[in-house]
């Protein structure tokens, strides 16, 4: 973990879940460290987390009406980052994207490589800008490599091969909290989705002290491999059978988009894959309202969600989607701080009465 403080000091117990998961490296299906920090979370608070082979970890909450149809609430552990294509000659490594990242997101920049038997650190790298001004281009990931510093023999004698993943070093992950100390904000590398997963770990944690129940029987998951196609969700959905999936996602913001990156936090109506239930969106911007937040709605053109995948999958009845709007949106993404306490106490109202 860094060592060095940037920006503002903060007090902010979402946050600091956050940054309890934020150093652990969790490429689509490289998971594991990041599942059992969370299954450790989750037994501290004398919760009995259950795993499943795919690496999904969730908590079953019996409700106070447990005749009521039982729902599943969700976040993704994995984080966007490159898979290694080829282990060149000279040691370095030639990658390609896994999941929606792309290299002008992330520019120069140091990298840890997963390797089977350890880490490799190096840095993802783009070549020399002094070049004549007609071949300046935007880059692409076959432009680019990770320079090793190691021979091929020493690369490969750690496990690197290709089907490694790598991710951002955790020196340049953040977070930073900064701009107004009245109403800061906040900037990782990718919110997407461990704050989804902070979220819900200070949700149950909030359930155990107050003893509360929700009103229903209740499972609160952290699902795998969401970047690729949500497929842990989707398994999970199989094997739960929930009437009701809603993922606890964060919220991009483009440009068509009518958001706002502020204290509010959003609702999906609809995305690429599914348009969303009109009767729980209802339900959850009445409960947005009981708690004193309004909560922002959008339709997405190029989004998809665990909720959307496992509902086109055929195995819940209804989904919905909700989190903090983020900008810069696979990439160093922000938010304000206050949009985090708001988003909790939604969505402790919407699971406590709904």
């Amino acid at each position: 973990m860094p060592d060095h403080q940037i920006g503002l000091t903060v007090s902010n117990r979402i946050l600091d879940r956050f940054k309890s998961l934020l150093y652990l490296p969790s490429p689509s299906s490289r998971e594991q460290a990041i599942a059992a920090e969370i299954e450790s979370q989750v037994a501290a608070m004398d919760l009995t987390p259950q795993q499943d082979a795919g690496g999904n970890v969730w908590v079953e909450l019996e409700g106070e009406d447990p005749s009521l149809p039982k729902w599943l609430y969700a976040a993704h552990m994995d984080e966007i980052g490159l898979v290694v294509t080829k282990v060149r000659e000279d040691g370095n490594l030639e990658v390609a994207r896994n999941g929606g990242l792309y290299p002008w997101k992330l520019g120069e920049t140091p990298v840890e490589v997963l390797g089977d038997g350890e880490t490799v650190l190096g840095v993802l790298s783009m070549g020399s800008l002094h070049l004549p001004q007609e071949q300046r281009k935007p880059v692409e990931w076959e432009a680019t490599w990770i320079e090793t510093g190691l021979t091929r023999e020493q690369v490969l004698a750690r496990g690197v091969r290709p089907g490694s993943s790598a991710v951002p070093h955790a020196a340049v992950r953040g977070p930073i909290v900064f701009g107004d100390p009245d109403d800061p904000m906040a900037g990782s590398w990718t919110f997407d989705d461990r704050l989804g997963c902070a979220i819900l770990l200070e949700l149950l944690q909030d359930l155990v002290g107050s003893g509360a129940k929700p009103r229903r029987n209740t499972a609160i998951a952290f699902v795998h491999n969401e970047e690729i196609g949500g497929f842990g969700a989707k398994n999970l959905a199989r094997k739960l059978q929930p009437e009701t999936f809603i993922a606890i996602d964060g919220a991009p913001v483009p440009p068509d988009a009518p958001l706002v990156v502020n204290d509010q936090p959003v609702a999906w109506s609809k995305d690429t894959i599914a348009h969303f239930d009109h009767a729980l969106m209802k339900e959850l911007l009445a409960a947005g309202r009981e708690v004193g937040v309004e909560v922002q709605t959008v339709v997405y053109s190029s989004a998809a969600s665990d909720a959307s995948m496992s509902f086109a999958a055929g195995w819940v009845d209804r989904a919905l989607t909700f989190g903090c709007a983020r900008g810069n949106s696979h990439g160093y993404e922000l938010l304000k701080l206050a949009v985090l306490e708001n988003t909790l106490k939604v969505l402790a109202r919407f699971v406590a009465t709904r």
